[in-house]
């Protein structure tokens, strides 16, 4: 079975993943969600280098990627990291996106997905490629008004087409969060390099 990429965060009622600043303080707490279980579905962690610094910054024992750190499984896109000094994360540079992720998801080993974990820019960049399989929103009752988007997509090519998602489930949460889950149906993509992107 094919591997899924699984792009899955929380997000604002206006679409936004994080404040300006990068802040997260206003994702609201749900003990019902059983984050183990969802660390669990998942084989592989792909992230852009800002989710990465975040990540990085927690105290290592409420990292929830800690036990994931040296195994191969943590693999940050960047062109400004340095690949030899990353000792506990696979960098792969933008150029080879498409490349390594087709390869992951045919991988032979358990079918677990891969968890596409941010930023928008890199969510934006792996919808044009193609390389996007489902959309999952955790939707919290709070407006940001300006932030990081979820998809930060740049456009579309002139194509005005924009992309298609078909809904797979919902749920309710009884602190307001809505729980969404949308499979991508069809998407424009760029060219291979995804040239002119920097660090996502």
């Amino acid at each position: 079975m094919t591997r899924a990429v699984r792009y899955n965060f929380a997000c604002s009622l206006d679409g936004f993943i994080a404040t300006p600043s990068g802040s997260y303080t206003w994702i609201v707490d749900d003990k019902s969600i059983d984050f183990g279980g969802l660390y669990a579905q998942f084989k592989y962690f792909l992230m852009g280098r800002k989710t990465h610094e975040a990540y990085r910054a927690m105290d290592p024992a409420e990292n929830p990627l800690r036990r994931y750190y040296g195994t191969g499984r943590v693999i940050v896109v960047s062109d400004t990291l340095d690949k030899h000094i990353e000792t506990e994360t696979e960098v792969i540079r933008v150029g080879e996106l498409v490349s390594v992720v087709k390869a992951l998801k045919e991988k032979e080993g358990d079918d677990r997905d891969i968890w596409l974990m941010g930023g928008g820019r890199l969510a934006g960049l792996m919808l044009k490629l193609g390389l996007v399989d489902v959309v999952e929103a955790a939707v919290m009752p709070v407006v940001l008004g300006e932030g990081i988007k979820m998809f930060d997509v740049l456009g579309n090519g002139g194509k005005g087409e924009g992309w298609k998602f078909k809904l797979g489930g919902m749920e309710r949460k009884e602190t307001g969060i809505m729980m969404v889950c949308y499979d991508v149906v069809r998407t424009d993509s760029l060219d291979e390099e995804g040239r002119g992107e920097e660090d996502k």
